[in-house]
């Protein structure tokens, strides 16, 4: 049993063929076929069963890939921390984010910190809250930026900045045409929301239930990007940030054929909190420590308030 004969073992595991994982390491595909029964035979267990032309994963095989991927997780890190003892400004930063920073946070940060540490490498994961959590807890990501405390025992967060949320409108809606509104103004309408698990869904009931109603849910989607679509085109309202391009202003005022507009709140402190998080008891390597410095630097200077993003 070796780390390549592992490695091919886990790729076939995840649904890759015998083909695909023979060229990835670069032997043939009847060699890793007598590898992997070499490594059942180690096992004393069959691990895959062969469905139609599909090879899927027997109970046992299923219980082996855990310790697998936990092999392989352990190997990976320990050459990259000795990769990064050698040479601190190279290394892996493994970082997991909410999809609706995707569009503007992350990239901002990321390309900051590449121009003063070029060889760095980056990990990208995204996932909702629930998911954020998970990955600092199966070390599966070194830091997190996420829309909330996790507020977990194991894990610290900081705050980055607050970034506020508006009331989207379709352009055609009543009140498109004014620039500040009540949430409770729309306590009567339906509502098109993130899935539960998402920082924005639960941001968004907490703030309804603060102008004294409950949402009356019409669509729950995956992306912010789908709401905004589904506002356009008239089938409800949302809160959610403005437009990654552009402020809530410009939106409504400069470019009035805009199928969206986006309204601020008097009622309400309609914002939500970024932070980023760590495990608590883990040592971070060099290069993640680097950049939760500058994630802290380009979010708020010293002294200063964190930054808003509009």
């Amino acid at each position: 049993m070796d780390l390549q004969v592992l490695r091919s073992f886990q790729a076939v595991a995840e649904g890759v063929t015998v083909t695909e994982a023979a060229a990835t390491a670069h032997i043939t595909q009847p060699a890793l076929s007598r590898a992997l029964n070499r490594l059942e035979s180690e096992i004393g267990a069959e691990l895959f069963q062969r469905v139609g032309r599909v090879l899927q994963l027997t109970p046992a095989g299923r219980v082996f890939k855990e310790y697998v991927d936990t092999v392989l997780d352990s190997y990976d890190r320990g050459r990259r921390a000795v990769a990064e003892v050698v040479d601190p400004d190279r290394g892996v930063v493994s970082l997991a984010f909410l999809h609706t920073l995707g569009t503007w946070l992350v990239p901002k940060l990321v390309t900051g910190f590449r121009q003063r540490f070029a060889a760095v490498r980056f990990e990208l994961h995204q996932a909702d809250e629930n998911g954020l959590t998970q990955h600092l807890l199966d070390s599966t990501a070194d830091l997190i930026i996420t829309g909330k405390d996790p507020g977990h025992p194991l894990i610290t967060w900081r705050l980055l900045l607050v970034e506020p949320l508006w009331l989207a409108v379709p352009a055609r809606h009543r009140l498109a045409q004014r620039r500040r509104v009540r949430l409770a103004e729309v306590a009567d309408e339906q509502f098109i929301v993130l899935k539960p698990g998402y920082g924005l869904r639960s941001v968004t009931e907490t703030l309804c239930r603060q102008a004294g109603f409950s949402p009356l849910v019409g669509f729950e989607g995956e992306e912010v990007e789908t709401l905004r679509g589904l506002v356009a085109s008239g089938l409800g309202v949302s809160l959610i940030p403005a437009a990654p391009d552009a402020t809530a202003a410009a939106a409504t005022e400069a470019n009035p054929d805009l199928p969206i507009r986006y309204l601020s709140l008097t009622d309400v402190r309609a914002a939500r909190d970024i932070g980023v998080a760590r495990l608590t008891s883990r040592t971070l390597p060099p290069a993640a420590r680097r950049f939760i410095e500058h994630a802290l630097d380009t979010t708020a200077g010293p002294g200063e308030a964190p930054l808003r993003h509009t």
